[in-house]
């Protein structure tokens, strides 16, 4: 079964290579989803795969970004309603 996480990253997290660090991290697993900057200064992502992925991605990401990125962050588990392929990066 697909799980989705949907997260919203607060902190240092734009300017600073946050969602191309997502993205990489995301298609070396072979997670699926999408990541963008938000007008507050928050980062959005959603990430479609198998869960244990999913759970390595964000230790990897927490690990890249910790003590001078991330501050906090806010993240919701569903089932995934889409099985859409690659990850990309959106604007805003």
């Amino acid at each position: 079964m697909n799980n989705c996480l949907h997260a919203e990253f607060t902190g240092r997290v734009q300017g600073v290579g946050f969602r191309a660090t997502c993205a990489s991290l995301a298609r070396r697993a072979g997670l699926s989803g999408w990541v963008r900057n938000c007008p507050d200064g928050s980062v959005e992502l959603e990430i479609r795969g198998e869960r244990s992925k999913i759970e390595a991605f964000l230790t990897e990401l927490r690990g890249t970004y910790a003590g001078s990125g991330i501050r906090d962050e806010q993240v919701t588990w569903k089932t995934a309603e889409t099985k859409s392929g690659g990850f990309e990066i959106r604007g805003w």
